[in-house]
């Protein structure tokens, strides 16, 4: 006979097995209802083979299973301004502008749009990339080939028809615009932002009837049209990120995208994650000619994620685990962060399934993000401007405090993240107990943290600025400041600030 523990635990292991059953099954079936596509991208006639990242664009990286993974598809739009609406398919309102008379062979176009993050996701079939009417440098050079090269070469200005759609054989006469001032005031707005290359190219696009269709060149899998600003600087990279993987639910895409820069920025670290992340990258100029996309997606700029619009309006969110959204939906929680996090794990190898129950036998990983000098691009002269000026005094402190700490091992760990590859970086942040750190872009990998991770950020009085704040906020992280007057901490305080932390993990 079992006892009353034992029939307990029983039925926990099996409401935990039929949780992660029904889990399984949403994600499966959210994945095999894909947005309905013109069968114009069912013809894959061409045999033509890009490469990107030296493989062939034919074969795509399957989505990895993650546990926060929460259905993108939605019976009913989300209510404005809730948390589904910032971080996940807002993007509910089409609009077609070009839809194929002639389904076998035709080109088409449309947009979802956001209100409430005032952006759109737009997608098409059958778009030609001319790359001799995108003005700017080649991009994808090494970083001490270009060295002195003024930012405004590599961002693209489009001449009119850089991007040509296929409108169909009935199409005859002189091309017209793809989108019209109103419908692009509307829908693509230019939100303040100076230079708004999704409009840009959008204002670049024409029509054309499929005479003058003419396509030498084929990428026959569903590629990403992506224009990065601020392309060296982790928290804007992420916010691109985001924006691509974004983009790519919302669209219901099978598989991972390829991912083609539409701008001329030379090589950079990050590149490391954007290859992780998605099957293959390749610049726009670094094609030969002309190229035509079966399935083209432009994303959004990184500007108008929630990630970035948080620094400026309220968004009222706070991060919970799917599971709980899944039984409780709640408009104020978000999962979708977490997904995110998870999903760099995953694009990196690491395993999703782990859990801090009680002390771990190697220690508590303490991980300090240092900032360094490095050359960041080619207008940096490789000083990086100091947040915490005495960072080495409270680095060395907090190390002797760990190597006497007797109550449990901890183990602080050097981030010294510069001169780290971008896997090596998320291994760090992923082991991690407790992340320190000045502000500083670094700390944007908190993004991938596990959920019981504790943060606690060291904020100079000259750069009080809420990013990561926001960030532990919306993934559901337990967050902690020390403001300091000036840019000098003492480093007493700072460890007793950490003891404390320490002692709520039970060490």
């Amino acid at each position: 006979m079992l006892s009353k523990r034992n029939v307990v635990l029983l039925k926990i292991v099996l409401f935990l097995f039929a949780l992660n059953l029904l889990t399984l099954f949403l994600y499966f079936t959210s994945h095999s209802k894909q947005s309905p596509l013109p069968s114009s991208l069912t013809l894959p006639n061409s045999h033509s083979n890009h490469l990107f990242n030296g493989h062939n664009d034919r074969f795509l990286k399957p989505w990895p299973i993650l546990p926060s993974y929460l259905p993108w598809s939605h019976g009913s739009p989300p209510p404005s301004r809730s948390c589904e609406a910032y971080f996940g398919n807002g993007f509910s309102d089409r609009q077609d502008l070009l839809t194929p008379a002639n389904h076998a062979a035709d080109g088409w176009f449309r947009c979802f749009h956001s209100d409430t993050l005032r952006s759109s996701v737009c997608e098409g079939g059958r778009i030609r990339m001319d790359p001799g009417r995108v003005r700017m440098s080649r991009g994808g050079e090494g970083l001490e080939d270009v060295i002195g090269r003024k930012e405004e070469e590599e961002m693209p200005k489009f001449e009119y028809g850089a991007f040509e759609v296929d409108g169909g054989p009935g199409l005859r006469g002189v091309p017209r615009r793809l989108a019209g001032d109103e419908f692009l005031d509307r829908y693509v707005p230019g939100n303040g932002i100076a230079m708004h290359t999704m409009r840009g190219l959008l204002e670049s696009a024409q029509v054309v009837g499929s005479t003058h269709f003419d396509c030498p060149e084929w990428v026959e899998e569903p590629t990403l049209l992506v224009t990065r600003f601020e392309y060296a600087n982790l928290f804007h990279t992420i916010t691109d990120w985001y924006s691509a993987y974004v983009s790519s639910r919302v669209t219901g895409l099978p598989n991972r995208p390829n991912v083609v820069f539409v701008d001329g920025h030379c090589m950079a670290p990050m590149e490391e994650t954007w290859k992780a992340l998605f099957s293959g990258i390749r610049y726009a100029k670094n094609f030969s000619g002309p190229v035509c996309f079966r399935h083209a997606i432009l994303s959004p700029l990184g500007y108008e994620t929630a990630l970035f619009k948080g620094l400026s309006e309220e968004i009222n969110c706070n991060g919970a685990s799917a599971q709980d959204l899944w039984q409780n939906p709640n408009d104020q929680k978000t999962a979708r962060l977490s997904e995110f996090g998870e999903m760099i794990r995953a694009s990196f190898g690491f395993h999703l399934n782990r859990h801090r129950v009680g002390k771990p036998v190697s220690g508590y990983n303490v991980l300090f993000v240092r900032r360094e000098d490095y050359l960041a691009h080619p207008r940096h002269g490789g000083k990086v401007e100091s947040r915490l000026s005495n960072e080495q005094e409270v680095f060395d402190s907090l190390n002797n405090w760990a190597s006497n700490h007797h109550v449990c091992k901890v183990n602080l760990v050097n981030g010294l993240f510069a001169h780290m590859s971008m896997k090596v970086q998320v291994r760090a942040i992923q082991d991690a107990s407790v992340i320190i750190g000045a502000h500083g872009a670094g700390l944007t990998h908190i993004v991938s943290a596990l959920p019981k991770t504790v943060i606690l950020e060291i904020i100079s009085s000259y750069y009080r600025r809420p990013h990561f704040a926001l960030i532990a906020r919306w993934k559901g992280l337990e967050y902690h400041a020390i403001n300091l007057d000036g840019s000098h901490a003492n480093p007493k305080i700072v460890i007793d600030n950490l003891s404390s932390i320490m002692r709520s993990l039970g060490c």
